[in-house]
């Protein structure tokens, strides 16, 4: 279509005509909706799509999502030819994944039995096979090759066309040479709607937008007030002359400990590299007009990466160059993508920052986002990749331009627990960050902000190394949960989201938005789930009731731009304001059985059972300072979270350690949380449960108030009235613990019952107090009950890389199965 046939309206306007916007408008038509355009500034593929490397690998992932969007992806591009008559040049030659060292060789292992479980075949290979395979690479300093024969290889822009040529056969609009200036929108209550697009060419209505912009992502969204910090960087590989013997149905092979990939490419081969330290590339912004455009490569910066990668395969070196590429890949700061409907614009849905896995993604993330848009809500678990998560702090150009040097070395880097990005690091610090360093604390990134892991003491600096195994430190972990179990600790959780919701509307918002009923008695604290229309989860939090029309939501650190969008979007045009106040309030949590001791000491409200029973917060004094006191846990004793002014929490900090030497009280950190809260089976949103699952399933049904009127109560009644039909659940979470103290789970980890796998481990962390790695894992008895006698008539395992480990299985926690502790 020619730019000046641009249709005045449209129900959906996707920009950007790379794979991922072709894949999506290529999937709306699939879903019947036709009435699509897209705009492409330039030609197809001009931006960074032309120059992909075109590899269409799964393995890596221990991510159901991801691993099914890519299983997706392969299958759809060995289809598409068929469908459109286009030839999309995909090749399954099977991708070798080596494992040079002894981390890699675990977490390969660890993620092929994952994978298996998802459906994709891989088999681990020894150095030998690996070089029958793909006899040009030096194998025999590797450990292992984890092998796929159904990956392989496309070629980008034949697969544009073809995705393209899918839509137009069924009634999709393409116009290239038009862009996009501006997305146009009107105020909706506390958020506004798109309305359509202004571009070089004239108006389009439209209902729906797709920012599928790739690397003008950012700019595109800024224009709208919205935050997609996706940053360009310098992206490599070489084309050899014409290497004799070369086999154009060779397999790929990777070696990410030499930053490598290998590949057949027109008789020579492609070396690509993802070296450890990047150069991001116009961090001020990319140029409208740049368009199958390369980069200067910068050979003093790449050439002890490249001599690396090359002696990986040393026929590389033997023969001439016929190509040195450099180009634009854009990266986001966690490596994940931004996917999603934006926060605060109805309508306006973005798709970028795929950090150099678009092709791949593409076919999958097409129809994820396409089935979003249609059916309003997303059938997989999108809290890894929403695009409500970034904060405004990122899209800063320091910011960007320090974690991207970082972030594109993170893809080919070994995945060993405890690894942390060192960049653009100090973005928030809670108001008793000095303390947390003072007392030896490791710090981590938690959304930005400065959490202690774990704490080494005062005055002395923290170490530790990524290991799979057991650490040194561990000693100290251990000891921070048993103060938590038997005295009481002091934790820093400043970090997580809260938000004062007022007004006259404000209960009945929050009521609506809650399938707990929060519009209660005041002083109330209430633990609930906000659900889709489909009944699914969209948040786990806590809405504290302060007065008549004030509240208080807490929700964890991950999900504090959805919740906050939620919120207004709740809200509309309702009688109520929402403000966020994480940066003004510390969060202290005094947790433990001597807890009410210790806070004994320090005010003089009575803190009995009898006066403050579990879920109630009021405003009192502690150590002369006004705070508001929730009686609350999330760690599985008695226990107090205060808010507390920042200004003011340093004075209330160092009083609680002061006053608690007695019952001998310590900071405690992150891990030990992670431990404490596995140990009592509580949930975490974005981990353990997720936007795919419904609260009955994962055992959140007793936070359902059934006589209140909440968003999704048609559908999860619906879903009661079935599961009491047919006798019970077909799927659980579950607890789980390892009969072996000794192996450590993580995630992703298979489960077996009775030798059949029936689901795999979600979230887990060591149970100090229960003597093994605990975890929370979801399972199916297929066509069967998910009941007490189901588990308990079965024998249970878990593979953990690859050997299998007996386990025990409970609806109820393994820790204080009643929660008496919780309520002394």
């Amino acid at each position: 279509m020619n730019p000046g046939d641009l249709p005045a309206r449209a129900s959906v306007v996707v920009i950007g005509g790379g794979v991922i916007g072709a894949s999506i408008a290529y999937h709306l038509a699939h879903e019947g909706w036709t009435d699509v355009v897209l705009l492409e500034r330039d030609r197809l593929t001009s931006g960074t799509t032309w120059h992909a490397a075109g590899l269409m690998t799964c393995f890596g992932s221990t991510s159901e999502t991801n691993t099914g969007i890519r299983l997706y992806s392969r299958d759809l591009y060995a289809r598409l030819e068929e469908e459109t008559g286009q030839a999309t040049g995909f090749k399954p030659v099977g991708l070798i994944e080596a494992a040079a060292d002894a981390d890699r060789l675990e977490e390969y292992r660890r993620v092929a039995a994952f994978q298996r479980h998802l459906g994709l075949e891989v088999h681990e290979i020894s150095p030998r096979e690996m070089s029958e395979l793909f006899p040009w690479a030096v194998t025999d300093d590797l450990l292992a090759g984890f092998h796929v024969p159904g990956d392989g290889r496309v070629n980008p822009v034949d697969l544009t066309a073809a995705l393209a040529k899918g839509a137009r056969q069924r009634g999709v609009r393409i116009v290239e040479g038009v862009a996009v200036e501006e997305v146009t929108t009107r105020q909706a209550g506390q958020v506004s709607e798109v309305t359509g697009v202004r571009t070089t060419a004239g108006d389009i209505e439209c209902e729906y937008v797709v920012n599928a912009t790739g690397m003008w992502a950012r700019e595109l969204a800024a224009a709208s007030g919205l935050v997609v910090p996706n940053q360009a960087a310098e992206h490599y590989y070489l084309i050899t002359d014409t290497i004799d013997g070369m086999d154009p149905d060779a397999p790929i092979f990777e070696d990410p400990a030499s930053h490598g990939y290998y590949r057949e490419e027109g008789g020579g081969m492609m070396v690509g590299l993802f070296e450890p330290r990047a150069a991001a590339w116009r961090v001020e912004g990319i140029p409208g007009d740049f368009s199958f455009g390369t980069l200067p490569p910068d050979w003093d910066r790449m050439a002890p990466f490249l001599e690396t990668a090359m002696a990986r395969v040393p026929v590389t070196l033997e023969v001439g160059l016929r190509t040195f590429f450099c180009g634009p890949e854009s990266f986001t700061p966690d490596l994940a993508p931004a996917v999603g409907e934006a926060p605060g614009i109805r309508g306006y849905f973005v798709a970028a920052g795929m950090n150099s896995v678009g092709v791949l993604s593409a076919g999958g993330l097409g129809r994820v986002v396409a089935h979003w848009i249609v059916g309003g809500r997303p059938d997989v678990d999108v809290t890894g990749f929403d695009v409500r998560r970034f904060a405004a702090y990122q899209a800063d150009d320091d910011y960007r331009a320090a974690r991207t040097t970082e972030i594109l070395g993170t893809v080919y880097a070994a995945h060993t627990p405890g690894k942390q990005l060192h960049t653009a690091r100090d973005a928030l610090l809670s108001p008793v960050h000095e303390r947390l360093v003072a007392a030896g604390g490791l710090m981590r990134e938690v959304s930005g902000w400065e959490g202690a892991d774990w704490f080494a003491g005062p005055g002395v600096a923290p170490e530790a190394t990524p290991t799979w195994g057991v650490a040194p430190w561990f000693e100290r972990w251990r000891e921070e949960h048993r103060v938590v179990r038997e005295g009481v600790g002091l934790m820093d959780m400043s970090f997580m989201a809260k938000y004062a919701v007022e007004g006259p509307d404000a209960g009945r918002v929050l009521d609506h938005l809650s399938a707990g009923a929060v519009d209660g008695p005041a002083e109330t604290i209430t633990y609930t789930q906000w659900l889709d229309d489909d009944g699914r989860i969209t948040a786990d939090l806590t809405v504290t009731k302060l007065a008549a029309e004030r509240f208080l939501v807490v929700a964890s650190d991950t999900a504090a731009g959805a919740v906050l969008d939620q919120l207004r979007r709740g809200i509309g045009a309702a009688e109520a304001t929402v403000r966020d106040v994480t940066a003004e309030l510390a969060q202290l949590n005094v947790q433990g059985p001597r807890s009410r001791e210790l806070l004994g000491e320090l005010t003089p409200a009575d803190l009995s059972t009898e006066a403050w029973p579990f879920r109630t917060a009021r405003r009192i004094e502690v150590a002369g300072v006004e705070v508001l006191c929730a009686r609350i846990t999330y760690l599985g004793e008695l226990g107090y979270e205060l808010y507390v002014a920042a200004e003011d929490a340093l004075a209330v900090y160092d009083a609680v350690l002061a006053a608690g030497s007695a019952a001998g009280v310590a900071p405690v950190g992150l891990k030990a949380l992670a431990s404490l809260r596995m140990e009592k089976g509580y949930r975490d949103f974005g981990h353990d449960i997720d936007n795919t699952d419904c609260p009955l399933e994962v055992g959140l049904g007793f936070a359902v108030a059934w006589d209140t009127e909440f968003r999704g109560k048609a559908a999860l009644s619906a879903r009661r009235e079935a599961n009491a039909a047919r006798g019970g659940m077909t799927q659980r979470l579950v607890q789980l613990r390892l009969v072996d103290p000794e192996p450590l789970l993580y995630h992703a980890e298979v489960v077996y019952r009775s030798g059949e796998p029936v689901g795999y481990v979600r979230a887990a962390s060591y149970g100090w107090a229960v003597g093994s790695s605990v975890a929370l894992a979801f399972v199916s008895a297929g066509s069967g009950l998910v009941t007490a006698d189901w588990l308990a008539d079965g024998s249970w395992e878990v593979d953990v890389a690859g050997v299998r480990h007996a386990a025990e299985v409970s609806l109820r926690p393994f820790y204080d199965p009643t929660s008496a502790r919780v309520r002394a």
